[in-house]
């Protein structure tokens, strides 16, 4: 990625971040802010500048650099042999109710994240707001205009989907009383009125809702590849297709999760690489991420190389074995070679390069594979239905002698189940996969036995006590 580029991004973005920083700032509706606001909004740039400051919001520890995507997530799904010190017990991580959680401060995580995933829904709410008011004598490009208001509302969908993922119910689509279960609020305004919480078919809605908006809003760039194109760091049009894509997939709407996960394919000018030599996140397979300036450094607690490992997410070469499924010296699948991998035989761990080396300084979000696995999931037919997971495996270098061969559903969730605890290793999306297929056991640690409370986060006690569900 252009050096430059990011350099100046980063800098146009300051004055957003001091900005955005807070729930609370954009919540004060005091005429001092409103005018402070408005002078932001003024220009197109500052119109740039606060959705370029929501987007590096998005890449912080207690959002999708960290809690949401190769932390927390990863942690409960038990993909690392890194213990925090004076942890004991390993299971205590699934301790959500005390502060201490013997070590792991999951609690104080849970509500990070919570807080912060609204900061950033409010100031996309912000936004939009400001796009209401001033977006159309200020920025004089109407598709710049439907740009910014499309991508406003597509990171307000994620992240409510990824709420509704995390404080959600446990296997949504076969759980029939899963739909009426109270969930989170679903805030679209820009200030600090209580907002309900909402059943969780409701949140769904909301969700489509606000992306089916935002696709038609960016309809201009569907003929857009992605190769070579940075706009994989926005929410482009391929990339709201392909949340749509995973949202249905969530909800068990097969014909509508295969429309769009075939239109990906098939629009998005990406393909399934063969190697990921010098490029273990794979950025030529994603669809959106985000851009973490200096992300090496930043990250190096957890993923720099060396001979000690104190914070480092190592894992054991015994469960890294199992989890992808390596026998012996042959590693057919390049995910557990060592273009993908450090490898320390004397201390029997392994350590991930997606976040060490990584030229173009990327936290993926959606990748390519996703879709040709929802594909593979939602197609009755066995036989095409393979097609879809065998194409992955080759591309990921394992033979066709070695291609799966299911015929039952049963069989098929644990072909998926295997892949994508492979594909998406440090990316977080193997939690949520285990919860929507109502998955409980962990077949590299056996050791761990979870029950479905553990899938489903409390509400934070802040929200109980001064939040805007106390009362609904």
């Amino acid at each position: 990625m252009n050096k430059n580029y990011m350099i100046m991004s980063f800098s146009v973005a300051v004055l957003s971040m001091l900005m955005l920083s807070s729930c609370s700032d954009w919540f004060d509706v005091s005429p001092k802010t409103d005018l402070e606001a408005g002078e932001l909004f003024d220009t197109e740039n500052g119109f740039q500048s606060a959705l370029t400051g929501i987007y590096l919001t998005m890449a912080t520890t207690n959002a999708y650099a960290g809690n949401m995507s190769f932390g927390l997530l990863d942690q409960l799904a038990q993909e690392y042999d890194y213990i925090p010190s004076g942890v004991q017990d390993i299971s205590a991580i699934y301790n959500y109710e005390t502060t201490t959680s013997d070590g792991y401060g999951i609690k104080q995580k849970i509500a990070s994240s919570w807080q912060n995933l609204y900061n950033i829904i409010a100031n996309c709410n912000n936004l939009v707001k400001w796009l209401d008011k001033k977006g159309k004598s200020v920025i004089g490009d109407s598709q710049e205009q439907q740009m910014l208001r499309g991508e406003a509302l597509a990171i307000r969908a994620f992240c409510h989907f990824d709420l509704l993922r995390a404080w959600g119910p446990f296997d949504y689509r076969h759980n029939p009383e899963a739909p009426d279960i109270e969930t989170i609020p679903y805030r679209t305004v820009a200030d600090n009125s209580k907002q309900p919480r909402l059943k969780a078919k409701d949140v769904l809605d909301h969700v489509i809702g606000d992306l089916t908006q935002a696709k038609a809003l960016m309809d201009f760039e569907q003929d857009t590849s992605l190769k070579n194109n940075e706009r994989r760091f926005r929410f482009n049009y391929h990339a709201i297709n392909a949340l749509l894509a995973r949202v249905y997939a969530y909800m068990g709407d097969g014909i509508n999760a295969v429309a769009c996960a075939n239109e990906v394919i098939q629009k998005c000018g990406l393909e399934l690489q063969t190697s990921n030599q010098n490029d273990p996140a794979l950025f030529d397979e994603c669809v959106c991420g985000l851009n973490m300036y200096e992300l090496e450094d930043n990250l190096s607690s957890h993923w720099a190389a060396g001979d000690k490992f104190t914070t480092q997410y190592v894992i054991s070469q015994q469960k890294f074995d199992k989890l992808f499924e390596v026998a012996g010296s042959r590693r057919d699948d390049f995910r557990s070679k060592s273009s993908a991998f450090y490898v320390y035989d004397t201390q029997n761990l392994n350590l991930s390069k997606k976040y060490s080396t990584n030229a173009n300084e990327l936290i993926p979000l959606i990748r390519l594979p996703e879709m040709y696995y929802i594909l593979c999931e939602y197609t009755q037919d066995y036989t095409q239905s393979r097609n879809y997971i065998n194409y992955v495996r080759n591309r990921r270098g394992y033979s066709a002698s070695l291609n799966e061969n299911y015929t039952t559903e049963e069989g098929k969730i644990q072909a998926l189940d295997k892949e994508y605890r492979k594909e998406f290793y440090a990316e977080g999306q193997y939690w949520f996969f285990m919860k929507s297929h109502g998955l409980t056991e962990i077949p590299y640690a056996l050791d761990v036995q979870l029950t479905e409370d553990n899938f489903v986060f409390p509400l934070p006690d802040a929200e109980i006590q001064y939040g805007w569900t106390v009362g609904n």
